[in-house]
């Protein structure tokens, strides 16, 4: 593990925080975001994670650069070579357990870090994703340290989850949630083997959790957010979103030559598609939606990868493959992305109306927060449940398929209709007029006197007393 040249261990803090992501690029690029914001505040940051991995976070990341980041420092650890099978199409995260399995080797480095850090500084704060919770209960063994668990998802999908395994009807008269809302329970989100996982790390975090840190505002969820809190009395929560930055520098040279093509289309014309890191269409599925959208007649850049493997670097995914001539076809209307896009600065850009999305939530919070509506397309964990919140309860997007309809073929009709019902009919023009609203909202939670700038200043007042 290399020190950066700028710590100095001679005059150290008198609080430090310790970051400890999952290694998922939804999971390590939030993580990342909330390391700027508190590294900006004059507490320094240590980000740990596998060499692979923190190389992930640093590539990947849009809107600043870690490299140079004050406060910002990455520890390395190695991890024992993980083999990651191939994914298959849209079904769970399977292919990533090697991987989420091999993260349990952090427990010892971290352990030594944080003896280390507890011997020079008055506390050391640890911030762990939900799924490391390893990191709670090595945190609970040094009388100095404390853990507060990052929970990756929405108050929305976590309310719902908590609620189906105490039995309790959240539907009905009195409930937690509306009746008019879509029945969707967790049926089919979750493998048996993600399962396992989840249940292990929430063992390890409940012995020594201090509290909970929600990518989210009121803005979006603080009726969700409430009641998370009434649930957890024994716990504080923090609703400190979004995490990611909601302006860009507009110009320089090293912009990603899909903004230079939407600077040329006009405005909200654009759809942005990509189903996220986790994902991988199959083929018949990816033939739909090529025609889909080239009858649709609209704009639009489609961000087309296999699903990420353990290691982005080494382990390649197949290159999947388009209907004959597709691409010469749609010159001039659209453009297929095959590297990695700077998905935030798309969304944000004045060109770009309308987003079709998987639903996790680093998407979800980085689409809304531009003001930009979702063709909601979930695939497997909690985003059925995003998608309940984006489409029936935040009225900021549609349902391109219904969690019921989740193992058929969607149709290029049916796309081909998402798509103009988004992008041009008066339906979409209103949730379009939603998610702008929506996106001007969360922006303000973000300034001064908003409600996640509170809740920051909340969080940092706390972890410094």
């Amino acid at each position: 593990m290399s020190q950066p040249s700028n710590y100095c261990v001679e005059s150290p803090p008198k609080v430090v925080v310790v970051m400890v992501p999952l290694p998922a690029q939804g999971h390590l690029n939030q993580l990342l975001h909330l390391s700027r914001i508190i590294s900006t505040r004059g507490i320094p940051v240590h980000f740990i994670g596998s060499t692979t991995h923190n190389r992930q976070a640093k590539d990947r990341v849009h809107g600043w650069n870690p490299y140079t980041t004050p406060n910002l420092h990455f520890h390395d650890f190695q991890l024992p070579q993980i083999v990651t099978p191939p994914p298959v199409s849209t079904k769970f995260l399977d292919h990533l357990v090697p991987t989420f399995e091999a993260g349990v080797h952090l427990r010892e480095p971290l352990a030594k870090l944080l003896r280390d850090f507890s011997t020079t500084d008055r506390r050391v704060v640890v911030v762990y994703d939900s799924l490391m919770g390893f990191a709670a209960q090595e945190a609970s063994f040094i009388s100095n340290t404390e853990a507060y668990s990052f929970i990756a998802c929405s108050a929305f999908s976590v309310l719902h989850f908590i609620w189906e395994m105490m039995g309790k009807p959240a539907y009905e008269e009195g409930g937690l949630f509306p009746e008019e809302l879509p029945r969707v329970s967790f049926d089919d989100c979750f493998s048996d083997e993600i399962t396992k996982i989840i249940t292990k790390n929430s063992q390890w975090s409940s012995l020594g959790c201090a509290g909970h840190i929600y990518d989210t505002c009121n803005a979006i969820e603080g009726k969700f957010v409430n009641l998370m809190a009434q649930t957890q009395l024994d716990k504080k929560l923090w609703a400190i979103g979004p995490f990611n930055p909601v302006t860009f520098d507009s110009t320089g040279s090293s912009r990603h030559w899909s903004l230079e093509w939407l600077d040329k289309q006009p405005p909200n014309s654009v759809l942005y598609v990509s189903f996220g890191t986790t994902t991988s269409l199959s083929d018949d599925q990816i033939a739909e939606l090529a025609i889909g959208l080239e009858r649709s007649e609209q704009r639009f850049i489609w961000v087309l990868r296999d699903a990420d493997r353990g290691d982005i670097y080494t382990e390649e995914g197949r290159k999947p493959q388009l209907p004959d001539g597709f691409e010469e076809r749609i010159k001039g209307i659209g453009v297929v992305v095959r590297d990695w896009a700077p998905q935030a600065q798309i969304l944000g850009h004045p060109s770009t109306g309308g987003f079709m999305s998987h639903c996790g939530w680093n998407s979800t919070m980085e689409s809304l927060s531009m003001g930009v509506p979702i063709a909601a397309w979930p695939m497997h964990s909690d985003q059925p449940k995003n998608a309940v919140l984006i489409t029936d309860v935040l009225k900021a997007g549609l349902m391109v398929r219904d969690w019921a309809c989740r193992n058929d073929l969607i149709s290029s009709d049916m796309i081909e209709s998402s798509i103009k019902k988004l992008m041009v009919l008066d339906e979409g023009n209103m949730m379009r007029k939603n998610a702008s609203e929506l996106g001007t909202n969360i922006r303000e939670a973000l300034s001064e006197g908003g409600t996640s700038a509170i809740q920051l200043e909340a969080f940092l007042s706390h972890i410094s007393r």
